[in-house]
């Protein structure tokens, strides 16, 4: 029996790029609710909607279960990583501020850390964690997960069998959809920043 998850981040926020982790949440822009109408359309092929917490996903998930009368819940494990003091500033104050750390960050994500930031491990393991408790809630369906490009990386990265570092190698853009598939051999990626064509 295969179940099918679409993973969809969410839209541009307001304030534009930032790394909000998950203590800065700031609502949809007009332009972020554009781009997720435009990206889903007219299609709903799911039987249940879940939702990371932050308002940034769980309004438009929200509205698009009620839209279609669908079954709606709420998935803590699927909150974005926790950046620490990088929250809230966009990437260029981050250079200008921390420029040694930020270089640092991409050349190993898992041993350079932003300060405070959420153990990229333990990130990885929740988000693995929600995945599989999914597949097992809804065997056999096909769900839509409203989250954050962290979470559709390591997603991504967990049904490859990838360490978790690998996982920002991945380009996730704002509304961008992904698609796995989960059966008795496994979790397989059926496409990244795809089309919804059902």
């Amino acid at each position: 029996m295969t179940t099918l998850v679409d993973l969809i981040r969410h839209g541009e926020p307001e304030g534009g790029r930032a790394y909000r982790g998950h203590n800065v949440d700031d609502p949809l822009s007009d332009k972020g609710w554009w781009q997720m109408s435009t990206m889903v359309d007219h299609h709903c092929p799911w039987t249940h909607i879940i939702t990371s917490p932050l308002v940034r996903c769980r309004d438009f998930a929200e509205e698009l279960a009620g839209r279609h009368d669908l079954p709606f819940s709420i998935e803590d494990r699927f909150k974005e990583v926790g950046f620490g003091r990088w929250e809230g500033k966009t990437p260029d104050e981050i250079t200008e501020l921390w420029p040694d750390e930020y270089e640092a960050f991409y050349r190993d994500p898992v041993l350079h850390r932003p300060e405070g930031a959420e153990p990229l491990e333990d990130f990885f393991s929740r988000v693995s964690n929600g995945l599989n408790d999914l597949a097992s809630r809804h065997s056999g369906h096909h769900v839509l997960v409203v989250a954050h490009a962290g979470v559709i990386r390591a997603a991504l990265a967990n049904a490859l069998g990838a360490e978790p570092g690998c996982m920002y190698r991945f380009k996730i853009p704002n509304a961008g959809i992904s698609r796995l598939s989960h059966e008795s051999r496994g979790w397989f990626v059926e496409f990244v920043n795809g089309q919804l064509t059902e």
